[in-house]
């Protein structure tokens, strides 16, 4: 990947530019994308796509969106595919959404998932406001959205096995 994008195992965060680059996305395995930001749509007819319209705002409600993007990401995983999740700049819309599935699949907190996706990627950085809907997904709702899928494909102990080699 360039020197822009984050990977965690078979699933990357990266700026939008890298979500056009086909020849690019077909050598790294890529075969779902995920685009989270206020123009998303498909752009490559082989591609599967989850678009998530939203802002990189502090008000902007991620969390609602935290279960689907969680299932997406983690069925193209299983199916062994691999998933870009992208932004504008892949520094705060796109993160937000890799942590909250790192922390689905591993049992860490959302604080050692960003640690591990700095460690790839020492610029991305979730808005404050997503910061917070982290922390509430930590608190709530993550141990409803884990569990039938911790474990399922070897899925969990690779992302933990990441996770504490980067953090």
């Amino acid at each position: 990947w360039p020197a822009g994008a984050s990977r965690a195992g078979n699933s990357h965060v990266a700026p939008i530019s890298d979500s056009e680059d086909h020849e690019n996305l077909l050598r790294k395995g890529v075969t779902h994308i995920l685009s989270v930001h206020n123009r998303a749509k498909p752009v490559l007819e082989d591609m599967t796509y989850l678009c998530i319209s939203a802002s990189d705002s502090s008000s902007q409600n991620l969390l609602q969106h935290f279960k689907e993007c969680i299932q997406f990401i983690h069925e193209c995983r299983l199916g062994g595919g691999g998933c870009l999740v992208h932004c504008l700049a892949g520094v705060s819309r796109s993160t937000t959404i890799l942590v909250a599935y790192l922390m689905t699949v591993t049992e860490l907190g959302w604080e050692s998932c960003l640690a591990a996706t700095k460690a790839v990627r020492s610029y991305v950085s979730p808005n404050s406001g997503f910061q917070q809907q982290l922390q509430e997904y930590e608190r709530t709702l993550l141990r409803e959205v884990r569990s039938p899928w911790i474990h399922s494909g070897g899925v969990f102990k690779q992302a933990r096995h990441l996770c504490m080699q980067l953090s």
